[in-house]
């Protein structure tokens, strides 16, 4: 890309803004320096203890980087991991909850404390005796809200700025060292750490260009935070993840409930809520095996090894091997093989962090996984690049295009020509809007269709679903907890362990789901294509195909290869936006239930006293078959209208876009001669020539 930008400096260099004509392509050339794409995120899950710090150190070179969750318990904080394009030093930058909004959470968590009565929830009773000891020290959690208040430490954590904080540092373990007091904390060493104060961290790492360049990492924790701030944003990170990374010790992965309850919980997110392509298990910790152990369970000969560390190396090898196995089964069998197409979609890797930075443990690099981690990510982020440079060398040759349609004699005649193609672009323009409308409104009545069924199987089934979720075969005495924190978290409950997981408005909403699921997958497909999908839709708009009149033309040639490169610019921008579009129109549903049921979670949450549960139980059971009809139909005409919202601004953007640039094509005619661009548009053909051949 940097070759590329070299020419077009070149051409601004050489035009004069003086001129407005100049003036208007001087500007659309550094419109095009200024477009930045989002960054692809890589989502990483794993509970503590997992080693997730050392894999990421691992896959980046970097020991010392990021410090071992062998400091204490996971926190609650969302870290992303980037490249630093700026300069040779380490990166934080911290960004804190307010200072309102701590003063609010505090007290919801001394009131959690307080609370000695059989509706307590353990898991938020943890959760606060973590927040509290990990900020105030171990005899916090035995002090009220206004003792702690007389301490000194109180007081040092009044004085603190919650403002946004940059930490830098040329020394990687002096920056992990400044670091790690934002990111986790010691269990043997209370007091002092400030997580609980964070909302979210960004480390920016150097000399990972080839890596991360276009990539973020996100260590994403588990949900379950009490505050809604880190909920929400936990939710909204994994959303926008085009590949996750689930990790988990080799000895469990199979068994562990955690990883695949991470996977059965975010189905949604990951899926047509989400814009995950990828999923790899990452099994982490393989060269912790005891040789002897193994050989013995696996029933494996080997008499014929000598040495130890081969014995164990043939161990771990074959675990890897019967590991990858297994969990490539198990995940062929759930439910998220739903959401994805092919085999290619699922990758199962086992690593050994600490036998690729020491040889001593007598594995190769290539045998610890790390080295293929490493290669997609580098695959991955060079994809992007080359897609980013192709983007820009085309609409650079649309630009050279324009700069060439001038290069023509000003008398009368030509300027005709120029008006003539431009009224039959403009005839195109409205051909192809009413075309593109056509095929919305097919797709809008697909849709309709699919919801119209899917409330139908609500509207039937609601009642015995919610009882199924709050009533039919739940422990009742550790159920009467569990109920009312769904009903505080307005209608959804994960335990700290991820072994509880209900979802009432999910369930609710799953009926109008699954009637739509499968047109929605091939409608709104994050990758390829299915033959119905808007993004194919979108690729057959053209407003310059049939422009024949003047095809002898050199300035019509010009003119027409400015326009389709507008075209292929402004419709991929609009493809990549409409995966982000598409994200908020399927979670409308579950989100319009949730609305709907709000008031009574509300009331729900406060009921308290002998028979609480049962009155829960009964009110949303009541409220569920009381509100059905409206509920369900709202959903379905939220999600609707929210299609139809996607419809009008991509019709607006093509519209508005393309006048925008037959506007600018149309103003170049002067007096004044633009310079010979032969020369450049020469380069930019070699360039994409290079392109195609990568």
């Amino acid at each position: 890309m940097e070759n590329a930008k070299k020419i077009m400096k070149t051409v601004t260099h050489n035009l004069d803004p003086a001129f407005m004509m100049h003036r208007d392509i001087i500007s659309k050339i550094n419109q095009m320096d200024k477009v930045r794409r989002k960054k692809e995120s890589i989502g990483i899950f794993g509970k503590s203890g997992d080693g997730k710090s050392s894999l990421l150190n691992a896959v980046l070179g970097k020991r010392d980087l990021l410090p071992s969750d062998s400091y204490g318990a996971c926190t609650a904080i969302v870290t992303q991991v980037e490249a630093n394009l700026d300069d040779a030093n380490y990166i934080a930058e911290i960004e804190f909850v307010s200072k309102e909004d701590w003063e609010k959470e505090l007290k919801d968590l001394f009131r959690v404390l307080s609370d000695e009565s059989e509706d307590r929830n353990d898991d938020l009773f943890e959760i606060a005796v973590e927040k509290i000891t990990a900020l105030y020290g171990a005899d916090a959690k035995n002090k009220t809200l206004e003792e702690l208040q007389k301490d000194d430490k109180f007081a040092e954590i009044e004085t603190f700025s919650f403002s946004k904080k940059t930490i830098s540092n040329f020394d990687v373990s002096e920056f992990s060292n400044d670091v790690v007091c934002y990111i986790q904390h010691s269990e043997s060493s209370p007091g002092g750490w400030y997580w609980p104060l964070v909302k979210s961290v960004t480390i920016k790492i150097p000399d990972c260009h080839e890596l991360l360049e276009h990539i973020v990492l996100v260590d994403i924790p588990g949900t379950g935070d009490c505050n809604k701030i880190r909920d929400d944003l936990w939710k909204s990170n994994l959303r926008e993840c085009s590949c996750v990374w689930i990790v988990s010790a080799i000895n469990r992965a199979i068994k562990d409930k955690e990883p695949w309850g991470i996977l059965k919980h975010c189905i949604e997110e990951l899926g047509p809520g989400g814009k995950c392509k990828h999923i790899n298990f990452i099994c982490t910790k393989t060269d912790e095996i005891n040789a002897t152990g193994y050989i013995r369970s696996a029933r494996l000969k080997i008499h014929q090894l000598q040495r130890n560390k081969d014995q164990k190396k043939m161990c771990i090898l074959h675990r890897n091997e019967h590991a990858k196995t297994d969990v490539k089964e198990r995940l062929e069998k759930s439910d998220i093989k739903k959401i994805f197409s092919t085999d290619n979609d699922f990758q199962v890797f086992t690593v050994s962090s600490d036998a690729f930075f020491n040889p001593e443990l007598n594995l190769e690099p290539s045998e610890t996984d790390i080295p293929k981690l490493q290669y997609d990510l580098r695959i991955l982020n060079k994809n992007i690049k080359r897609e980013l440079t192709r983007d820009y060398v085309n609409e650079a040759k649309g630009v050279l295009s324009l700069i060439q349609s001038v290069q023509q004699d000003t008398e009368k005649k030509t300027n005709e020509t120029r008006d003539s193609i431009h009224n039959e672009l403009e005839n195109n323009l409205e051909k192809a809007l009413n075309e593109l409308d056509n095929s919305f409104d097919n797709i809008y009545r697909v849709l309709e269709q699919r919801l119209s069924k899917g409330v139908q199987k609500s509207k039937q089934s609601c009642v015995a679903t919610t009882k199924d979720e709050i009533v039919l075969n739940k422990d009742g005495r550790r159920f009467h907890k569990i109920l009312q924190a769904l009903c505080k978290n307005g209608g959804n409950y994960l335990s700290k362990n991820r072994d509880v997981y209900l979802d009432l408005n999910k369930r609710l909403a799953k009926n109008l789901h699954e009637c739509l699921q499968e047109d929605f997958k091939k409608i709104f497909p994050v990758s390829g294509k299915t033959g119905k999908s808007l993004q194919e839709e979108i690729d057959k708009f053209s407003i310059s195909q049939s422009v024949s009149a003047h095809s002898r033309s050199s300035m019509f040639r010009n003119i027409q290869k400015f326009i389709k490169t507008e075209e292929t610019e402004l419709k991929g921008s609009l493809n990549r936006e409409i995966i982000d579009i598409k994200k908020d129109i399927y979670s409308s549903i579950q989100e319009t239930i949730k609305n709907e049921m709000a008031s009574c979670y509300e009331k729900a949450a406060a009921v308290t006293g002998i028979g609480s549960m049962k009155k829960r139980q009964e009110m949303l059971i009541t409220t569920v078959d009381k509100i059905k009809h409206d509920m369900f139909n709202k959903a379905k005409m939220e999600f609707l209208k929210n299609f139809n919202n996607l419809k009008l601004y991509i019709t607006y953007a093509l519209e508005s876009g393309l006048k925008n640039s037959m506007k600018l094509s149309r103003s170049q005619t002067s007096n004044i001669k633009l310079m010979d661009v032969s020369r450049e548009t020469e380069q930019l053909e070699r360039l994409s020539g290079q392109l195609e051949r990568l």
